[in-house]
């Protein structure tokens, strides 16, 4: 299956080492910055890399190149416009997170998947980590009973040299803050293992330490979904000197898990009433990872493939990519006005957050 990467810089690694992985022919890689193609094929030593065609243009690699599949590993603000462009020219595609910045956005892409017919995966990796397959197997199964509440902490640390790394990164246009970046995941996958349907969103976000950024370095949020179960949001990249945590944790009448590590990978918590026999061994749950972006990537790039062949949606899909987006965006909507937030959301985009911290 041909493929071709648009974006070359700090996560395109996991997505070249994916495509290999899986067995893709690389033909093509895009990155406006030339430089970030050649560090890249260097670094996977990617065979053939004479001939794989580069390009400082989206628009240029599909009108030259036919590939099957193609990533999206660009800053946040161009996913939804190269998404389309894409879909609108025959491509499969994987984009990476958030799919979009604004509702509106999220649903061209999703309008032009189905009027195209190809298929689209929302890079949420963290679904794929052995805890979280274990977790939902439960959810599925029943093993909870009645739902009460779940919560997601994600205390990270970014410091300025981060951000100084690129441009973009904490601008309301490409990129937002902390909750649209770094906590995204954790948000998607405490909307999915709660039931997905929310009511009500009630968030405050600011901006504490980093005042050189657009963005919110602290978010917090009360959500209430449509089972009746609530469930609480933490996320920031404050925490000092390094990355805490990220923890998922689900309570139900039957069942407790709490899932921890650095990327919600390793099983702290793991006690229902009714013992089953892998129990000992999910207790024991730890999987390692060389970076907080986990193990996930091979497992999406491998879904997706096996998607396109056998034309049904990804396991993560381009409608789950929108929840997660509404979710955040409902939290900045509610800090923007004050006010709970009622889902489903009308059209919201992070550029309305600008000057909301003053900047």
């Amino acid at each position: 299956m041909k493929y071709a990467l648009i974006g070359c810089g700090r996560v395109s690694t996991n997505h070249v080492r994916s495509a290999l992985e899986n067995g893709l022919d690389i033909i093509a890689l895009c990155d406006v910055i030339p430089e970030h193609m050649e560090a890249i094929a260097a670094r996977h030593n990617l065979p053939g890399a004479d001939k794989i065609r580069r390009y400082t243009s989206h628009r240029d690699l599909l009108a030259n190149e036919s590939p099957e599949l193609v990533g999206i590993a660009t800053e946040s603000g161009c996913h939804a416009e190269i998404a389309v462009d894409c879909i609108n020219a025959g491509c499969n595609v994987i984009i990476e997170k958030p799919i979009a910045m604004s509702l509106g956005d999220a649903d061209r892409i999703i309008a032009a998947m189905e009027a195209k017919g190809v298929k689209v995966s929302a890079c949420h990796q963290n679904r794929f980590n052995d805890a979280i397959q274990e977790l939902q197997a439960a959810l599925d199964a029943g093993r909870f009973g009645k739902l009460s509440h779940g919560s997601v902490n994600i205390r990270w640390m970014r410091d300025r040299a981060y951000y100084d790394q690129a441009t973009w990164r904490g601008t309301w246009a490409l990129d937002g803050g902390t909750l649209m970046n770094q906590c995204i995941h954790g948000i998607d996958l405490l909307r999915w293992v709660m039931g997905n349907d929310i009511d009500t969103v009630y968030g405050f976000t600011a901006n504490r330490h980093h005042d050189y950024i657009e963005g919110e370095d602290i978010g917090v949020a009360v959500v209430r979904f449509k089972n009746g179960a609530v469930a609480t949001i933490e996320g920031t990249v404050n925490v000092y000197p390094k990355d805490m945590e990220e923890t998922l944790c689900v309570f139900g009448e039957t069942g407790t898990v709490k899932i921890g590590g650095t990327n919600v990978n390793k099983v702290e918590n793991w006690d229902f009433a009714d013992e089953h026999s892998g129990d000992e061994a999910a207790r024991e749950l730890h999987e390692a990872s060389a970076n907080v972006y986990g193990n996930g990537h091979h497992a999406i790039y491998a879904d997706t493939i096996d998607a396109i062949k056998n034309d049904r949606q990804p396991y993560v899909s381009a409608y789950d990519g929108r929840r997660a987006l509404e979710l955040v965006l409902a939290i900045y909507r509610s800090q923007k006005t004050g006010m709970p937030v009622k889902l489903p959301m009308d059209d919201f985009a992070t550029i309305e957050m600008a000057g909301v911290f003053g900047s």
